[in-house]
């Protein structure tokens, strides 16, 4: 464990924070930006929904993967190593003049994303006492808070003014900012190089092991599950407003500050409902609750655009209300000694879940003869089904505590918590 002087310590945690803050703004402003992205180049849902799943799969199985060789390196070197290769991967996105050169670089900005993540994680873990983790992870969840309010609203404004690339460009200056702030603040951490980090031939099995413990699987099934349905509507709202509705690109940023905003207050007191009337009850209800603006959503009627901003504020409460007691409930499913790499394996499978979702929801629309978006409530009734399962399957989801513990041969500690 290393000790920093408290002010240096704050000043990491938000550098780490800024970290999160442009991974989660870089792959949130790709929905927004969908009608100018399917305009620019000419394609339709199904392309564009593969563009944004593209990124979740990469940064998933590179998350799952990093499992396997983060330990190896000094931390400060792989977070700087990395975080300059993502700012490359956006000044990619940024300047790509095809959809197959977007593609890639979209799988670029995935692969070093899905490390990034981790590498953030685990520095967090080596330089933060576990008395005080509950609330250095609290400042680093802050970036999905800012991103929904600050960051993609602004990413919404410059695409709708300078072209669709112009979020890319921001991205690409605010990486070289936060990396310069990180090559100062970030030291070097190599103590964990002490101990050998075990070969290839024992952390794979270990891995292996990992997924396929049965209460580790069927966790993993309710977030795959949930992710699924989730984005079988979320990366489709801007497309359907700007083609079925005639909202101007540009008054999306208002859809979406009123959503991260309303969502930042409404979390927390959510998580606090869940610790007292149980996570499974909590999931439940906001689980029923979401199915109506889900369906609202994907069926929606000409409305005034204020009242749709009222109806997205409730829509993202309502979203977030059932993502907050179900990630809880996930965190009590591992083992202590699992649950640094149970977490890993579990964010892998949420953006894999992510991906599929997109893609799926995207092969499920087309386009009319006057480049109306059509299907989309096709996506909202199925969404509703996956969601009427994680209901019904919650209850198999059990905490460490509420059945019989790993067997300890099958415990992955190459990457137990510190």
């Amino acid at each position: 464990m290393y000790a920093l002087p408290p002010g240096r310590e704050r000043s990491l945690l938000w550098l780490l924070a800024l970290t999160q803050f442009t991974l989660i703004m870089d792959f949130m402003v790709m929905m927004p930006l969908g009608p100018q992205i399917m305009h620019a180049f000419e394609i339709g849902p199904a392309a564009f929904a593969t563009a944004v799943s593209t990124y979740s799969w990469c940064s998933g199985l590179s998350g799952l993967f990093a499992a396997t060789y983060i330990d190896r390196f000094d931390r400060r070197r792989l977070l700087l190593a990395v975080y300059a290769l993502f700012a490359l991967s956006n000044l990619a996105c940024a300047g790509a003049t095809s959809f197959p050169m977007l593609l890639a670089a979209r799988a670029f900005a995935g692969i070093t994303g899905g490390v990034l993540g981790s590498v953030v994680m685990a520095i967090v873990t080596d330089v933060i006492p576990v008395a005080r983790r509950g609330a250095a992870t609290g400042v680093i969840m802050t970036a999905f808070s800012l991103a929904a309010i600050a960051g993609v609203p602004a990413g919404v404004v410059l695409g709708a003014h300078f072209g669709w690339s112009a979020p890319f460009w921001l991205l690409v200056a605010l990486s070289v900012l936060v990396w310069l702030g990180c090559s100062r603040a970030v030291p070097q951490l190599a103590e964990h190089l002490v101990h050998h980090a075990p070969p290839l031939a024992e952390v794979l099995p270990a891995l292996r092991r990992l997924l396929t413990y049965p209460r580790h699987l069927k966790a993993f099934a309710l977030t795959f599950a949930m992710m699924l349905s989730h984005m079988l509507v979320v990366p489709f709202i801007s497309p359907v407003l700007v083609a079925n509705h005639g909202v101007p690109p540009a008054q999306l940023s208002w859809i979406y500050m009123a959503g991260g905003g309303a969502t930042f207050f409404t979390s927390r007191a959510i998580g606090r409902l869940a610790d007292r009337y149980g996570r499974r009850r909590v999931f439940r209800v906001f689980g029923v609750v979401s199915m109506l603006p889900v369906l609202l959503v994907t069926h929606l009627p000409d409305l005034p655009f204020a009242v749709f901003i009222v109806f997205f504020a409730f829509f993202m409460v309502a979203m977030s209300g059932r993502m907050v007691p179900m990630q809880a409930l996930v965190t009590t499913v591992p083992g202590p000694s699992q649950r640094g790499a149970f977490l890993s394996a579990n964010s892998a499978v949420q953006a894999l879940g992510t991906g599929c979702g997109a893609w799926l929801g995207g092969l499920l629309l087309s386009q009319g003869a006057a480049g109306q978006i059509l299907g989309y409530g096709t996506n909202g009734w199925l969404a509703v089904a996956l969601l009427a399962v994680a209901l019904l399957w919650v209850s198999h989801v059990k905490g460490a505590a509420e059945g019989q513990a790993a067997p300890a041969q099958e415990k992955p500690e190459w990457i137990g918590e510190a």
